[in-house]
């Protein structure tokens, strides 16, 4: 099934199951609002490396997920996006539990967004991600 922008505003207020990329990530979106989103993550041992901590391109994906949901809250129904960029610093070693991961639209264009995301766990940033993202109309 292939998820449109209401679909996704859907997801957010618990209306419909969420993408398959969600699920299998274990992201659970709680708010996604006027360009903010925020979620949990629930880490287990299978997004764990071989030096036993979260392997970053995980926490990327969080991030990403999150992002689509605050960029979303603020499209129209005939208005998709796509990323073009996205970069993650990591600030200390994630391991298995609980991760929240707050997302913000910081500047919205006609054609181009810019959006934030930090990831927390026990109350400590973990990493932090920038991503830009192409808005696109559908006719």
């Amino acid at each position: 099934m292939k998820y449109t922008t209401a679909d996704l505003k859907r997801v957010a207020t618990g209306n419909l199951a969420p993408p398959p990329c969600d699920k299998t990530l274990q992201v659970t979106v709680n708010y996604a609002e006027d360009g903010l989103a925020k979620g949990t993550w629930e880490v287990d041992r299978k997004y764990i490396n071989g030096h036993g901590v979260v392997m970053g391109g995980f926490l990327t994906a969080a991030a990403d997920i999150m992002m689509a949901y605050a960029i979303t809250s603020q499209l129209t129904d005939n208005q998709g996006f796509a990323s073009v960029d996205i970069h993650t610093t990591f600030h200390r070693p994630a391991v298995e539990g609980e991760i929240t991961v707050t997302a913000q639209v910081e500047k919205l264009g006609r054609t181009l967004a810019y959006v934030v995301a930090d990831l927390f766990q026990n109350g400590k940033k973990v990493a932090s991600s920038v991503s830009s993202l192409l808005i696109r109309t559908e006719k």
